[in-house]
């Protein structure tokens, strides 16, 4: 009877241990290279920590060549760097090359705001400052850039109307520190962002307090209808950093918010929400304004975009001129309320062929959510009596997710409902420059224009 055949390591040939230790994460690489010494010269192939490189660290052969350093060494140390952070540092890494590479084609002057990534010992610095633990996500993107200067516009979007413009800066670690929040009603709360003009910021909850989960990302909003003034309303605006960051981002990269003037508008567009009537297409977009709306009492404020235009292929007889407009509102309730006027934010423009115009408008509502929907009237410029209507698509305004306080008092103080006047029916202008804007209160309401 012939003996058995064994094996051992030695023995084996290299490609397909290569080949399996590819399908190995690098705790188990360094696992097997204890075993033996040829798991070890295996466990250092080249092309191994290439791909860890890659996947971990986002490095490139041009890293490598600048860096003189083989794959493993560059691998060690990035993790002697960065090793607590591995599980967020390639997503967040590449949000943030994705955001500098958009906006240096598109608004380039946002780059220069961004300031360079803070050092470990500095955010350790901050968390004894404060008494909290920074979420590590949140670390990790401040390693790579510690948010950006205090300049108009803010890297985490804009918005205006005539009366009203806000524009939101990411706050470096240490500003933010500096707004830290140990008030009843905002306990272990800490900016993200900062708008001069509205004193508007979004807030992390760095502990699981007052109804808050740690690391919720949010808009306080005071409850104006609690006897206790630290009744604080939340609109919810992410469940961590790493989800609230790369969301905006995959906004900003993918053309779903505009940039206008230099600046993200952080205006949503449903692509489903178009329409077209003969040659000429609507579409809107919308947005929700939370330093204008209120839980207590229910009062949402949202601006809509809307993009008129004519196709290129037209003839050149089908240039006409808007005349009205009507729209069809129904709340969440199925109330409904139709609203005609002339032209839109007073005025009337012509279209011809390829011809594009757009404006911007706003709306209140007291339910969580509304739909609008209506037309346009046009006549023809050659014959004034042709008159004809362009559809304006149907589209949904929801409140973003929100949290009442547990601090409202049970006896809530009796006052009426704010009834908001609709005899204002004539648009807003859009889109002025921040040096030449009458800015609103912030804690004031801006009218209702449909």
């Amino acid at each position: 009877m012939a003996a058995a055949t064994v094996l051992s390591l030695d023995s084996l040939p290299s490609d397909p241990l290569l080949l399996i230790l590819s399908f190995l994460d690098f705790r188990d690489l360094v696992s097997c290279s204890l075993v033996s010494r040829r798991l070890t010269e295996l466990t250092g192939h080249n092309p191994l920590w290439k791909r860890l490189c890659q996947k971990h660290w986002l490095l490139t052969e041009a890293d490598k060549g600048q860096r003189g350093q083989s794959w493993r060494e560059l691998f060690h140390d990035f993790y002697v760097d960065f090793g607590r952070y591995i599980d967020y540092y390639s997503t967040l890494k590449k949000a943030w090359d994705d955001l500098k590479s958009y906006l240096g084609q598109k608004c380039p002057r946002m780059i220069a705001s961004l300031k360079e990534g803070a050092k470990e010992d500095e955010l350790d610095a901050i968390e004894a400052q404060i008494g909290c633990k920074l979420p590590n996500d949140y670390r990790c993107s401040y390693r790579i850039h510690n948010g950006q200067k205090l300049v108009v516009p803010g890297l985490m979007g804009s918005m205006s109307l005539s009366n009203h413009y806000r524009s939101e800066d990411l706050l470096d670690i240490e500003t933010a520190a500096g707004g830290f929040q140990q008030r009843k009603g905002m306990k272990q709360c800490l900016p993200l962002t900062f708008c001069f003009h509205t004193g508007l910021s979004q807030y992390m909850a760095l502990e699981s307090t007052e109804g808050r989960t740690r690391s919720e990302i949010f808009y306080h909003c005071p409850d104006q209808l609690a006897q206790d003034p630290s009744a604080i309303d939340m609109f919810i605006t992410g469940s961590s950093f790493t989800e609230w960051f790369t969301s905006y981002v995959q906004n900003v990269v993918t053309g779903e918010y505009p940039i206008i003037r230099d600046q993200i508008f952080r205006y949503v567009h449903d692509k489903k929400c178009v329409a077209t009537t003969d040659n000429i297409t609507v579409s809107v977009s919308t947005s929700f304004l939370p330093e204008l709306s209120s839980v207590h009492p229910p009062h949402f404020f949202f601006t809509y975009r809307i993009r008129i235009e004519m196709a290129k292929s037209a003839l050149p007889e089908s240039a006409c001129q808007l005349d009205s407009r009507y729209w069809k509102i129904t709340n969440a309730n199925g109330n409904v309320e139709e609203v005609r006027g002339p032209g839109v934010v007073g005025e009337f423009p012509v279209m011809t062929p390829g011809k594009v115009h757009e404006y911007a408008s706003c709306t209140t509502f007291s339910t969580t959510s509304e739909y609008m929907e209506g037309h346009y009237t046009f006549h023809r410029l050659k014959n004034k009596g042709e008159v004809f209507d362009v559809s304006i698509p149907r589209f949904h305004m929801v409140c973003p997710p929100f949290r009442e306080s547990m601090a409202r008092s049970s006896s809530v103080r009796e006052l009426p409902i704010a009834v908001f006047n609709n005899d204002n029916d004539s648009d807003t202008d859009n889109y002025e420059d921040e040096h030449g804007i009458n800015m609103a209160n912030p804690g004031g309401r801006c009218p209702r224009h449909i």
